[in-house]
């Protein structure tokens, strides 16, 4: 079998890609495993600033493996493993990872590739990326623990729309529904995404964990304590503070390192 999650980094940038030649990178249980061993290694790196997340060839991911679902969900518990232990936990580690993450989109993005994107902090997608999880012409509901990511991104009028009607949608309709960040053209989404990463990767990188932080943070709702408020300020005590108003004032590029 030569399904597979690829890593490479490169300048800062850490490229994750999903590999299931022959069957549009439709992600497996061992893929799974290795998506969430991947998004944790690199979000304990220091020295990564952003992940993009990708598929191999002309598509993202169109799903799961059915061929699969057979034996890795024949029973309730088999099925609760495999979603919760396995998919659920790959997701919330792509939602979780204190780095940014956007996500390169070319082809198919179907079911569990459209998961894997809901969870990234910014989507990419090409002109002819189409979207969905026409999962009730299969028979099957997707798992509550798996729609986080896409509750979160679109709320649940689209996403309800989408799981009801399991309707693909092209790229143009996804960016108006709020699935995507923006559309480039197909042959410039890869570069589009590496361009994106550079930015974010130019900025300090305690700041970007930060700002993740918070919007979740938020995002959860409830006031912020006395303790929450006073540590939004702990730039105040960094290297990378210190070196941007220095660089703003004396009109140089910043040299940022994480500290």
């Amino acid at each position: 079998m030569n399904s597979r999650i690829e890593v490479s980094i490169a300048d800062q940038v850490a490229t994750v890609t999903l590999c299931n030649p022959g069957k549009l990178n439709a992600v497996n249980a061992a893929m799974w495993r290795e998506l969430r061993a991947a998004m944790e290694r690199l979000g304990a790196d220091q020295a990564v600033r952003c992940v993009i997340l990708t598929g191999a060839g002309e598509a993202f991911a169109a799903g799961g493996d059915i061929e699969e679902f057979l034996t890795v969900r024949a029973t309730v518990d088999d099925a609760l493993h495999y979603h919760d232990e396995l998919v659920a936990r790959a997701l919330e580690a792509i939602r979780t990872c204190p780095i940014p993450t956007v996500a390169a989109i070319r082809g198919a993005c179907i079911g569990g590739g459209l998961e894997i994107a809901g969870c990234c902090d910014l989507r990419i997608a090409g002109e002819s990326a189409r979207f969905g999880a026409p999962i009730n012409k299969l028979g099957f509901s997707m798992y509550p623990g798996e729609m986080a990511g896409l509750l979160d991104l679109v709320g649940p009028a689209v996403l309800l729309e989408i799981l009801l009607e399991g309707r693909i949608l092209s790229a143009r309709e996804a960016l108006q529904k709020g699935l995507l960040t923006r559309v480039v053209d197909d042959a410039q989404v890869l570069a589009e995404a590496q361009a994106s990463a550079a930015r974010i990767a130019a900025g300090a990188p305690l700041v970007a964990r930060w700002h993740k932080q918070w919007v979740h943070r938020l995002a959860a709702g409830g006031p912020l304590s006395v303790a929450e408020k006073r540590a939004a300020f702990a730039f105040l005590a960094t290297e990378d503070y210190r070196e941007g108003l220095d660089a703003f004032l004396n009109k140089r590029k910043p040299v940022f390192k994480g500290r």
